[in-house]
């Protein structure tokens, strides 16, 4: 089955890292023009050097009126990525009233408000479009010291569900993936010890974790022509995870048994906050 995007144009946001990244060089490849948007600028510099066809858009898109004023003269849009995010471990008990705003900022206030334009855009013009959310396994399943980040994924998952529901009329489709452990540099770091990627693996009927590779496929797919029947799915990439094993007994969240580390790199789209550092926004 080939997939081409020739002619058209995509917007992929946290394209600086990880899968948003691998994203946008995937759809350059397959002959879309290419939006990459992340705030850091040293990221674009080097996507740029990557594949010099894609253009850059440098924006913190916590900032509302900055995203407005960026994307305003971004031209039409025939594909949008929303894959910007972050995360970090936090106690439940913990969890500041800044932190929360921060990450639904950037988890689910941003992934709107690009959408909206994008969306907008769409509509005027009649020409349809695909959009894709990159969400988590995480907004489905309950993770020690994940409350708010849980809490952004399964605000994403019923937010794609509900512009799936009013942008279809404008044959707009909107869907997401829902990915879990992802192998991406920080990924492999963090799972490089056999016996600790035991404690995940051991759990998931495919025995192993996501490659970069199986993210970008399942996004490819749901931007494509191929899924023109699909909207609204939360599409697990997942290796089989929610099947589980039988004769693996499990005892409360999946989470429990995890090393600490372990725990916080469930699922971020673009890198991993690691306990000792500062959160990092893709």
């Amino acid at each position: 089955m080939e997939i081409t995007f020739a002619a058209k144009r995509a917007v992929v946001t946290g394209a600086g890292k990880g899968i948003g990244r691998a994203t946008a060089l995937a759809l350059a490849r397959g002959g879309a023009e290419v939006i990459a948007v992340t705030r850091t600028q040293a990221d674009l510099d080097s996507l740029i050097l990557e594949c010099p066809s894609i253009k850059p858009l440098c924006v913190d898109l916590s900032d509302w009126d900055a995203t407005d004023a960026a994307l305003k003269d971004v031209g039409p849009v025939d594909l949008l990525v929303n894959n910007a995010a972050r995360g970090m471990l936090q106690p439940f008990l913990e969890v500041t009233s800044d932190q929360f705003d921060e990450f639904f900022n950037i988890n689910v206030k941003a992934a709107l408000h690009v959408a909206q334009i994008v969306a907008r855009g769409m509509k005027a013009r009649g020409t349809g479009g695909s959009i894709v959310n990159v969400s988590s396994q995480a907004s489905q399943r309950a993770l020690k010291d994940h409350a708010v980040y849980c809490a952004t994924k399964g605000a994403l998952d019923m937010l794609t569900k509900v512009m799936a529901l009013e942008l279809g009329p404008y044959q707009i489709r909107v869907n997401c993936v829902n990915p879990t452990v992802v192998m991406t540099d920080m990924g492999r770091l963090a799972w490089s010890d056999p016996e600790r990627a035991k404690t995940m693996t051991s759990r998931i009927p495919l025995g192993k974790f996501a490659e970069l590779e199986d993210v970008v496929n399942s996004i490819l797919f749901l931007l494509s022509d191929k899924s023109a029947m699909t909207n609204g799915a939360m599409l697990p990439v997942d290796e089989g995870g929610k099947v589980r094993r039988p004769n693996v007994a499990l005892t409360g969240d999946m989470s429990d048994s995890l090393p600490d580390h372990a725990q916080n790199i469930f699922h971020y789209p673009d890198a991993v906050t690691m306990p000792t550092e500062p959160p990092i926004q893709c």
